[in-house]
């Protein structure tokens, strides 16, 4: 479509001819009312340029006698007082959606920030020592220790998947919404679940070994370490 078709190309014509009704047009109504009123001739009859908006005083006390020059002149005041009053509201109106716009921009900005803030700078200490606490189950030498291991884990999983932004009622609800081009390690993630329900459900019925638990909790160093969880 031609741009002078489009409305954005149309307003060149419309300031034109707003131009053409406000510096001519009504100068010259205005002119030759006066004139047929009072019989005179001024040199603003004829038209071929617009009136600047400094002439427009000089034309209005030229064309008009004193008393109508005097209406006019009161009748701007006024006009320009009552625009000024309906002017002020929307100006108010203007502010405070540009303050409502840069509090809304700073809240998204601060949004932004706290969604790209690792794990690690949320809680390093709490995390470390929680995750130090799995290492020493892990390696202790009862089944019970390893069990707990797991469950430890598992739970710092559910975390994790909290602070990357997943939502769901169970984990395997969070882990389905996983998008796998930013989370490598979900089939870790996974297999170490499905190991940790497992336990949750059998307890000591289910039998573990140190090898099996150390390669279950390896896989979820694999998922932490991704993530910047642990160091």
């Amino acid at each position: 479509m031609p741009p002078t078709e489009t409305f954005i190309g149309h307003i060149p014509d419309a300031f034109s001819f707003l131009g053409d009704l406000l510096f001519r047009w009504v100068p010259a109504t205005v002119s030759v009312v006066a004139s047929d009123v009072q019989g005179t001739t001024t040199p603003y009859l004829n038209f071929t340029q617009p009136v600047s908006a400094w002439d427009v005083p000089g034309l209005l006390a030229q064309t008009s006698d004193s008393a109508t020059y005097h209406a006019l002149a009161q009748g701007w005041f006024i006009f320009t007082v009552i625009s000024l009053a309906i002017s002020v509201p929307f100006l108010a109106l203007v502010v405070y959606c540009w303050l409502r716009i840069i509090q809304i921009r700073r809240k998204e900005r601060q949004a932004v920030l706290a969604a790209q803030r690792t794990v690690q700078s949320e809680d390093i200490p709490r995390t470390q020592l929680r995750w130090s606490r799995v290492l020493d189950q892990t390696n202790a030498s009862t089944p019970e220790s390893w069990r707990l291991a797991i469950l430890e884990a598992d739970i710092m999983l559910n975390e994790l998947l909290d602070l990357q932004g997943y939502r769901g009622e169970t984990m395997a609800d969070k882990m389905k919404r996983v998008d796998r081009a930013t989370f490598n390690t979900i089939d870790d993630a996974w297999e170490a679940h499905k190991i940790r329900n497992l336990i949750a459900h059998a307890g000591a019925a289910h039998e573990i070994s140190s090898r099996e638990a150390r390669r279950v909790i390896a896989l979820y160093e694999r998922v932490f370490r991704e993530f910047k969880y642990i160091e």
